[in-house]
């Protein structure tokens, strides 16, 4: 009798899937997030959003905007929770440098593509973008479909 291998669960917290589509991503970056007790007790129960979320400089410093975390109702009776506040990111000086010259001269967008946990910290996942335009998008999809549509053929005449 085989034994079953217990699951380990995901790393993944949150994914933003629509970045893809509505942006070139080009380079990655990996930060670690500040938050408060109550966000990571409703992070651990996967009350968390980052559909529309993207990442801002300001004083050079690193900023996750529109995140959404809820606040459970358990663990945030005494404290004031503000679900979409501005989170900072926490990066080496280096790093926030050549984000700075991208965004500032190259006219890049930071956007934010995942939240998971790393051991015990949560980090986030965000890249260089540039916007598509609606016939990169049209174009993606012609793709997508026709390597769809191969898969299926040569499926088909293996038989």
């Amino acid at each position: 009798m085989a034994k079953k291998k217990p699951s380990t669960p995901s790393n993944s917290i949150a994914l933003n899937k629509k970045a893809r589509h509505d942006y070139i991503l080009e380079k990655k970056f990996e930060a670690g997030i500040q938050l408060q007790g109550w966000e990571i007790k409703s992070i651990r129960e996967g009350k968390v959003n980052i559909t529309d979320t993207y990442v801002f400089l300001k004083n050079e410093e690193v900023y996750l905007l529109n995140a959404e975390i809820q606040p459970l109702n358990q663990a945030s009776s005494h404290v004031l929770c503000e679900p979409t506040r501005q989170r900072k990111l926490l990066l080496k000086k280096k790093e926030i440098a050549e984000l700075i010259g991208a965004v500032e001269r190259k006219g890049y967008t930071l956007v934010a593509t995942g939240m998971y946990w790393q051991r015990n910290w949560v980090k986030v996942a965000f890249h260089l973008a540039k916007g598509k335009h609606d016939h990169d998008k049209r174009t993606d999809i012609k793709d997508r479909d026709w390597s769809r549509q191969k898969e299926r053929l040569m499926k088909h005449s293996t038989r």
